[in-house]
């Protein structure tokens, strides 16, 4: 079994590759990752028999072309995926989730490459007041981020209905764990803290996410790579709701700090009140379940960012 994994140089994509690989009898696995300011080889285990890195884009037609040629199946993680970076000018995000993406499918469409499974987001479906989206909510994306990875999103079933690929979508909640770049919330709440910095919190704090580890997002990519249905999507979540300020409440009693070092800034444009999948399909049809207790998790998260200094400092300067 011979895998395009894009993105793989990033959090979420080298969790996978790595997780792939610690398995007894790993596939061969093609890394295609441009490398950046979010992708760094530093995240992935040496290149080795079972692991080729290739940078590029995967807008390049000729590369991507040659890559999706070579392998079984490919998992797409490849993203620009800061909804603040999105807002300030939305261009990157629109050529790289959206024409990146088509320019993979059309590879896949030519050499017969399946499942080709694409990771998304749960922000797709936009702010849900109450309960929570199934995979046939309607998408309602608020920010240029969003609504590129829905037009993704579209993009992909479109090659199924249409060609008949084998087409899998995952819609994953919020991550957090080790290697996540220190511009996300957890990430960035920690590092600030560690270095006795304030931390910047949007608004009121009373944004809701659901928290989700990212080696049981990659378990249920996994999962859908393996097991899934062609022409579904797949709602993962981690079943942990938290508010921002609860959020900012255990990393401040995580880092030994107290509500002192909390600045409240100007909230975010167009600022999503709450994301919530209902991921009881993956539940049913794979068997995924989040297997890894928040509370553990997030202490071990911290832990990991505290240990590994030399990782974070220089990204932050």
């Amino acid at each position: 079994m011979h895998l395009l994994v894009t993105g793989a140089a990033g959090f979420v994509g080298s969790t996978y590759v790595r997780t792939l690989l610690a398995r007894e009898e790993p596939p061969y696995i093609t890394v295609l990752d441009r490398l950046t300011y979010a992708g760094s080889l530093d995240n992935l285990p040496p290149a080795g028999p079972r692991l080729r890195f290739v940078q590029g884009d995967i807008c390049d037609e000729g590369l991507v072309d040659k890559l999706v040629a070579e392998a079984d199946q490919v998992v797409h993680f490849a993203a620009e995926s800061h909804v603040d970076r999105s807002i300030e000018g939305a261009a990157g995000f629109v050529r790289t989730n959206v024409l990146g993406t088509h320019t993979l499918l059309e590879a896949a469409l030519r050499h017969g490459t399946e499942p080709f499974v694409h990771v998304s987001t749960d922000e797709v479906y936009g702010s849900v007041p109450a309960g929570a989206c199934a995979e046939e909510a309607p998408l309602r994306p608020t920010s240029p981020y969003a609504a590129s990875k829905a037009c993704a999103d579209l993009l992909v079933l479109a090659a199924h209905r249409t060609h008949g690929l084998d087409v899998r979508v995952t819609r994953c909640s919020n991550n957090y764990g080790p290697y996540q770049f220190p511009e996300k919330v957890v990430p960035l709440f920690v590092t600030h803290l560690l270095d006795g910095r304030p931390v910047p919190l949007y608004g009121d704090g009373r944004n809701v996410r659901d928290w989700l580890h990212v080696e049981d997002h990659c378990l249920g990519v996994e999962l859908v790579r393996a097991r899934g249905r062609a022409g579904e999507v797949y709602n993962i979540g981690g079943g942990t709701e938290l508010t921002n300020l609860d959020l900012t409440g255990l990393l401040l009693t995580a880092c030994g700090a107290g509500w002192d070092m909390v600045e409240h800034v100007s909230d975010r444009k167009g600022h999503d009140l709450r994301y919530a999948v209902d991921w009881g399909k993956a539940r049913r049809e794979l068997g995924y379940r989040p297997q890894r207790d928040f509370t553990t998790g997030l202490a071990e998260t911290v832990a990991w960012y505290r240990d590994h200094r030399s990782w974070w400092e220089p990204l932050k300067e």
